[in-house]
């Protein structure tokens, strides 16, 4: 049972944070050329509404995840090991970046492009939660990149590499 939950929790983990990692790196240089007027514009704008949808749908799917890790974490018997519960605190914080920063600031992209009145108003919040866009991002995919690192070495485990 542990080998079939591993397998399905590294399944999920590709295939929902990976789009989510890919999305959200993409679209803040994709938002800028949306919210100027110009030749590409337009096809920026499609670019982030698909970025968003991506975000938000992947996000949803990406919560099974820690679910099947915690699963697994127990078939395992490693739940009280420092390096998963490192991973977990991690994970509960890059859930935290997207959620509180990174989806909100697409919003307010998303908003801005949609907005039929108050268009300059939105379109300066947007512009200003734009701002650190990339940096949230980033910082959302480099805690990724750690709890990744932290179950392939597992420090401190007594069950192997």
């Amino acid at each position: 049972m542990a080998k079939f939950l591993l397998s399905l929790h590294l399944v999920v983990a590709v295939l929902a944070v990976g789009p989510v990692a890919v999305a959200v790196s993409m679209f803040p240089r994709k938002a800028k050329a949306a919210l100027v007027a110009g030749p590409e514009q337009a096809t920026a704008q499609a670019s982030v509404r698909l970025l968003h949808r991506i975000s938000n749908i992947y996000a949803l799917i990406g919560i099974a995840v820690p679910l099947l890790g915690v699963g697994t974490a127990q078939a395992m018997h490693v739940l009280g090991n420092g390096w998963l519960i490192a991973s977990i605190v991690l994970t509960a914080i890059a859930a935290g970046v997207l959620l509180l920063f990174v989806l909100p600031g697409q919003q307010a992209t998303v908003d801005a492009l949609d907005a039929t009145e108050n268009q300059e108003a939105e379109t300066t919040r947007a512009t200003g939660m734009l701002k650190m866009l990339p940096m949230t991002a980033g910082l959302f995919n480099l805690l990724w990149v750690v709890v990744l690192v932290l179950m392939v070495i597992r420090p401190g485990s007594t069950n192997g590499a």
